[in-house]
């Protein structure tokens, strides 16, 4: 007997191409599903209506919110202070939709650095930016980094014990690599922290009231995860929890 493939969708983000607005998922979020989670990666615009995001996790066996270069806007957490460019709005309600979607489906959410924040505000919490404080250079290379000199800051974090990342990895701290600015303020109800990091920031979260998990993780594993166990690791868990809340689709599902 053949052993499903889980099919998992991707967020895909709004990022002007030729002079018009597309929709770009990076192939580092891709390579992770199809090589290191052994999933099907289905791409999902942000650029629709919400409406239609309980109709698409209908079809898909999870759904991955990848990290992105744009910032949530504080409208959408209740602050009024200013929003930092770039911003991708779609994004930011598209998002938001999957999450609740997903939760009342009963089916798995994962949250890379963006995502996490996402999930986060989904679920009614709130988040703050860090460029004005003193930690923003521990958690953000500095802007003349070039691409592999940003994913090589990184910084030690320690792990809850007995919490899902700890029972993934098993370890009780680890090394990663830090990309961001916004960084969770209010942890949303229904959420545990699992890791924290310099400054106390939040590292990684997980839920405690759904039915389904959701997990997410505020570094990058899906740059050369290959080269650190605990990113493959990450993905490991990615591919087994969608493996095991597999669940088939109807035939008549399938010919409407």
């Amino acid at each position: 007997m053949v052993e499903h493939r889980p099919v998992i969708g991707i967020i895909a983000c709004g990022r002007a191409v030729e002079g018009e607005t597309a929709q770009i998922v990076k192939h580092r979020y891709i390579e992770g599903v199809e090589r290191f989670a052994d999933a099907i990666p289905l791409i999902i615009p942000s650029h629709q209506a919400t409406r239609n995001a309980a109709d698409i996790v209908a079809h898909v066996d999870a759904i991955l919110l990848t990290g992105s270069n744009s910032n949530i806007d504080p409208q959408r957490y209740g602050v009024s202070g200013p929003r930092h460019e770039p911003v991708d709005s779609a994004r930011d309600s598209f998002s938001a939709a999957l999450v609740q979607a997903a939760i009342a489906a009963a089916k798995p959410v994962f949250g890379i650095c963006r995502g996490l924040q996402e999930i986060n505000v989904a679920m009614g919490g709130t988040l703050r930016d860090m460029r004005a404080g003193a930690g923003a250079g521990t958690h953000h290379a500095a802007d003349e980094a070039d691409l592999d000199g940003m994913f090589a800051h990184s910084h030690t974090i320690d792990l809850a014990p007995g919490g899902t990342l700890a029972a993934a990895t098993g370890s009780t701290s680890l090394v990663v690599n830090s990309v961001h600015f916004q960084t969770i303020d209010r942890l949303a109800p229904g959420l545990m922290v699992n890791a924290t990091g310099p400054d106390q920031i939040i590292e990684a979260i997980a839920s405690t009231a759904t039915v389904a998990p959701v997990f997410a993780v505020q570094w990058h594993p899906e740059w050369r995860p290959q080269e650190r166990p605990h990113d493959l690791a990450f993905w490991q868990f990615v591919g087994r929890v969608a493996r095991t809340n597999y669940q088939p689709i109807a035939a008549a599902e399938l010919t409407t």
